[in-house]
């Protein structure tokens, strides 16, 4: 397989994983950490691994169609249908954005960590699996990795986390300034984000470790998942990442890992004559998690109502019916869920409040992008949106009607955004995701992999280092 410098830096052939590997998938339990893993599930499946997955009951329906077999959350917390998880009134009485972001970090992550572990362990006890593969934020990986001394591949599906010496500390959403002077203020706000802003979450997360015996030393929280991986198989490219010159090695970039498509049999055949009949067409969705369709779809409908541009708007089910009531104009489209392979090649722009499986999507299908999203990480995912030149960044989660139509006629008119967004589409497209996350976990699997027929075996296995 021929893949670009970039993508895969090594002149050997790809290796391949041998037909039963046991491979067990866990997830934190949300939409955009679930989704991304099922493209590559789906493929170990088809190669022939023995592949189950760990996650929260409300995913079972969608492991089962894979044809995986599936294992609950038993002592572990899903955060977003607990009580005491976001409809807590402790969570409630933070004040302040960085408050309810240390109340999430706590109560949906650290404290999660050795629950998973425990579940984990009684899953062994059922299916002798070889390794784990987990999303980056899955905070079982140290206890799994130092505590069953078995490897677990993290899967970043998410911008990097990881504090580098070169950049602003994450969670901020601030872009890098490579100036003398930057370089200061920015390792001044690496010291106040972790001694400050996230102490407290910091300070838990080494003690619930620590109760384990697993030493983190001084190791920030957003660093401790990298480190205690065995490898970490980042979605995207280097392309929409800040240039850092302390990259970790064992952090290798594998291109846009994107969900499993959607089967046409699963679906009715989608299509819509109003496509062909409008110049300038708009794509707007805010996923299948944010069910407030005031944030961005309404604002964007109110935008471009009775006007030239059509918009086609995706609900994740959420008010559709009303929204067609509201907005019964000829070039509204409205539906609950529209596979994006159908309609992104019939559109021009796409406006969305930034996940990041939606934002690589989007630039696969070379759409420059106006994003509107700050919680639950998509500052930072809409940062380099902004920073990269591949769309505008609105800065809110709750944009105006004027701010989204100035921000969607800029991005039509101005062929720098769609230039970036082609270039970046270039990038993307040197990468096989699935072939190289197979490559990786082969190479920490010597006695479950199988050689290209033109690769001798190597008389030492080679270092994760290339």
């Amino acid at each position: 397989m021929q893949l670009s410098s970039i993508a895969y830096n090594d002149s050997k052939p790809l290796l391949h994983l041998e037909p039963g590997t046991k491979i067990l998938i866990a997830n934190f339990p949300a939409d955009g950490h679930f989704n991304p893993l099922t493209g590559l599930a789906a493929h170990l499946k088809r190669i022939g691994c023995d592949v189950r997955w760990y996650t929260s009951e409300r995913y079972r329906a969608r492991v089962e169609k894979l044809g995986l077999p599936f294992y609950p959350f038993r002592r572990a917390i899903d955060f977003f249908t607990d009580p005491a998880g976001m409809a807590s009134p402790k969570r409630a009485r933070c004040k302040t954005a960085i408050g309810r972001l240390n109340f999430d970090i706590v109560h949906a992550f650290v404290l999660r960590g050795a629950e998973f572990y425990e579940d984990v362990k009684e899953i062994r006890q059922d299916f002798s699996f070889d390794l784990v593969i987990a999303d980056i934020c899955f905070t079982g990986i140290p206890f799994i990795r130092e505590k069953m001394n078995l490897p677990v591949v993290a899967i970043g599906i998410l911008p990097l986390t990881k504090t580098s010496k070169d950049l602003p500390p994450s969670g901020l959403a601030m872009t890098p300034d490579y100036s003398f002077a930057g370089r200061l203020k920015q390792a001044f706000l690496r010291k106040l984000a972790k001694t400050v802003l996230f102490a407290r979450s910091d300070k838990v997360m080494h003690r619930e470790f620590a109760r384990y015996g697993i030493d983190v030393e001084n190791e920030f929280l957003f660093d401790v998942l990298y480190t205690k991986s065995s490898l970490v198989l980042q979605s995207g490219c280097p392309g929409f990442e800040y240039w850092r010159s302390d990259l970790d090695a064992k952090i290798k970039f594998i291109g846009a890992l994107l969900p499993r498509p959607v089967n046409r049999a699963d679906t009715k055949f989608w299509f819509d004559e109003r496509l062909l009949r409008y110049k300038k067409s708009i794509l707007v969705t805010q996923g299948t998690v944010e069910p407030d369709v005031n944030k961005i779809i309404v604002p964007t409908l109110e935008a471009f109502k009775n006007s030239d541009v059509l918009v086609i708007a995706t609900t994740g089910g959420s008010g559709t019916e009303d929204l067609r009531r509201h907005y019964p104009q000829a070039n509204l489209i409205i539906e609950d869920f529209i596979p994006f392979a159908a309609v992104m090649p019939h559109v021009q722009a796409y406006v969305t409040n930034g996940g990041y499986g939606g934002v690589m999507l989007g630039i696969q299908h070379g759409l420059p992008l106006v994003v509107a999203g700050v919680h639950e990480g998509k500052n930072e995912i809409n940062a380099r949106i902004g920073y990269f030149g591949l769309g505008i960044n609105l800065k809110t989660e709750t944009p105006r009607p004027v701010q989204i139509r100035c921000a969607v006629e800029a991005v039509l008119s101005n062929p720098s955004y769609k230039q970036g967004v082609e270039k970046l589409r270039g990038e993307l497209e040197g990468f096989d995701p699935a072939a190289l996350c197979e490559h990786y976990v082969a190479r920490l699997l010597p006695a479950k992999r199988k050689m290209p027929v033109s690769e001798k075996a190597p008389d030492t296995e080679p270092a994760l280092e290339e």
